[in-house]
């Protein structure tokens, strides 16, 4: 593999000109700077990014929100956001691509290469059924009649579909079933690449773990060449034979991907590997990287992770480092690489030890008991057909004082059902719930005061931080609003002051709107109107599943030292099994509204008793059971 660089083709890397023929793509010196105006000057959001990549090779690309990963793949893909330009060298196939007219990319994308995009709930037209959408893609889209439709079912076969799902709507498929048939498109022209930019980040584990597994056994026996987009390092793992690292906009490590697993050779790499929670056993304190990814064009002059990073000297912050070789198809832009390597292995070896028992939690009395709980929603198509769908059929459970309990199970297993039902969002259809001795199970019985005294009681983070908050508002007004619902605040200003304090932000962000926060920053201000009101219950349903890593970690943590403080009880919602074992004492496992297993977190994790758990299980990348 040619070693990367940022000089002219021809003089890169040893000096040789390289291969490019060998190469199916060639990216040099790719920059991605914003069309300046009359009000703005240009801004830098990708610089000198350049790799190879050979026919029939996957490479990740990997880093945090920012980072630039995105944007290097629609570069490639001729996808920028208007008001966006790339500049640089991007061959495929031996052909220039940047500075194509529309015409010629359109009879490129979906034939020769094609991108497939993150969210599979958006991706599909709601209007169309599975088959148009895999039909546009066909090349034998102008033929019709039978031929198109035994195509159809061809291309749906291969990523496991049944032929009958060809006549569904996205809304009638489930998440993976939608990413699978999103697949279906992008693959029905045989492209010789494939661009997926984090296909699997809104699925649960097992459709994860499916998705995956279909990508690389595609990729095998087609020959394609893969380029992955992806904040999950244990993702890239399971599928890549090698991995970019990207951080604002610059890209910092290159390896194989076994290699750069055991041995980071860029102190980045490294916190976003112990970032990663062990799915294998709990650790006493969870690992971030301090602070969030800077601007590209914010770092100048200077290595763009010396602000974050615990090895910095004064020669990392007086040049931009290059990205040099550091052993055989090795490549880092760390300058002090060679020195510090054996602490960074010795840290990363302390993640692997065995872990410590969580902390016991003595409980008195429950603050939630769920008793034989039902509940069957029933939809009807446009002829006016019912269809029934058991979401929780007799499900109990019990969280006593100042336990986590979590709750776990694919997409479709009840948990939101559960946490909807106690919050008075979804009304049961029989089943008795308690919270703090408050009857809860009719909402509609519980009158203005019971829900008001409920409401104080159970509070609730949503999974997704970019619509929870009124974007109207600033965090300072969302705060007071939820103080003000007390009525017992004597300084409502200082109190958002000390909230903001106790979720890690300064208090000048109290003037600033959702917009201009991170996801990572916008959870934690979730969190903080979520405590405003002390509840003694915090229900929080997938909180870090649309994060990446380190502000994972950072949420994790921040949630942990909350019940440490508050005494406060937790439900844990999650499909991931690395979090719930650092987050729960007691999990309930869910399979199609039926509870099949529970216990305490670290025997049902280590000695699963039911095939389902060990489905699970078996489905969390990185694992000795799981995917590669």
């Amino acid at each position: 593999m040619n070693p990367p660089g940022t000089l002219p083709i021809g003089e890169r890397g040893n000096g040789k000109a390289p291969a490019l023929e060998a190469a199916l793509l060639s990216v040099a010196g790719l920059h991605v700077r914003s069309v300046p105006t009359r009000t703005a000057q240009p801004r830098i959001l990708v610089r000198e990014a350049s790799f190879d990549l050979a026919r029939g090779e996957s490479l990740g690309i990997v880093g945090e929100s920012g980072s630039g990963k995105s944007l290097t793949a629609r570069s490639i893909a001729g996808l920028l956001p208007a008001g966006l330009q790339a500049g640089g060298a991007v061959r495929f196939a031996g052909q220039e691509l940047l500075g194509r007219d529309q015409r010629s990319w359109r009879e490129l994308r979906g034939t020769r290469m094609s991108l497939l995009l993150q969210d599979p709930f958006t991706m599909l037209n709601p209007l169309q059924t599975a088959g148009a959408h895999i039909a546009e893609s066909l090349r034998l889209s102008r033929r019709r009649g039978r031929e198109r439709k035994d195509a159809v079912a061809e291309r749906l076969d291969e990523v496991g579909l049944a032929p009958d799902v060809a006549g569904r709507y996205p809304f009638q498929l489930s998440g993976g079933m939608r990413q699978r048939v999103a697949l279906a498109a992008a693959l029905a022209g045989d492209p010789e690449l494939l661009i997926a930019d984090e296909p699997t980040t809104a699925l649960d584990v097992t459709t994860q773990a499916e998705v995956l597994s279909l990508l690389a056994e595609l990729r095998r026996s087609r020959g394609m060449s893969l380029i992955l987009i992806t904040h999950d390092l244990r993702v890239a793992f399971s599928v890549c034979d090698r991995i970019l690292v990207m951080y604002a906009g610059s890209m910092l490590e290159q390896a194989p991907a076994p290699e750069l697993r055991s041995a980071p050779a860029h102190p980045y790499t490294l916190g976003l590997l112990t970032a990663d929670p062990p799915s294998t056993h709990y650790v006493q304190e969870l690992t971030s990287i301090p602070g969030s990814v800077p601007q590209a064009d914010s770092v100048t002059n200077c290595c763009p992770f010396s602000a974050r990073c615990n090895w910095v000297r004064p020669e990392c912050t007086t040049a931009a480092p290059a990205l040099g070789p550091v052993g055989e198809e090795r490549f880092s832009a760390c300058i002090r690489v060679a020195e510090i390597r054996g602490e960074m292995a010795a840290e990363l070896g302390a993640l692997s030890a065995s872990g410590e028992a969580p902390p016991a939690t003595a409980t008195v009395r429950p603050i939630l008991t769920v008793t034989d709980l039902r509940k069957t929603f029933r939809s009807h198509n446009l002829v006016g057909r019912s269809r029934a769908s058991t979401a929780l059929d007799g499900v109990s459970l019990e969280i006593g004082e100042g336990e986590s309990l979590g709750l776990v199970g694919e997409t479709g297993s009840g948990k939101t059902t559960v946490a909807r039902s106690v919050l008075g969002l979804v009304q049961p259809d029989s089943g008795r719930i308690a919270v703090a001795g408050l009857e809860a199970g009719d909402f509609r019985r519980l009158g203005r005061r019971g829900r008001r005294e409920l409401r104080r009681t159970v509070q609730v983070v949503f999974q997704d931080p970019y619509s929870s908050l009124n974007p109207a508002l600033t965090i300072g007004a969302t705060l007071s609003e939820v103080i003000g619902m007390r009525g017992d605040a004597a300084d409502p200003e200082q109190e958002v002051e000390e909230l903001l304090g106790q979720v890690g932000l300064p208090a000048a962000y109290a003037e600033r709107r959702p917009s201009a926060l991170s996801g990572g920053e916008r959870q934690r201000i979730a969190i903080a109107r979520a405590i405003a009101l002390r509840p003694k219950l915090l229900i929080c349903d997938e909180p870090v599943a649309a994060l990446d890593v380190s502000a994972q970690a950072q949420v994790l943590e921040l949630l942990r030292e909350i019940r440490r403080r508050s005494g406060m009880s937790m439900l844990f919602i999650t499909h991931d099994l690395s979090v719930v074992r650092q987050m729960t004492e007691r999990i309930v496992v869910l399979y199609r509204g039926k509870i099949v297993e529970s216990g305490e977190t670290a025997t049902v994790l280590d000695q699963p008793g039911h095939a389902y758990t060990r489905r699970l299980l078996a489905a969390v990348p990185g694992r000795p059971d799981g995917v590669r």
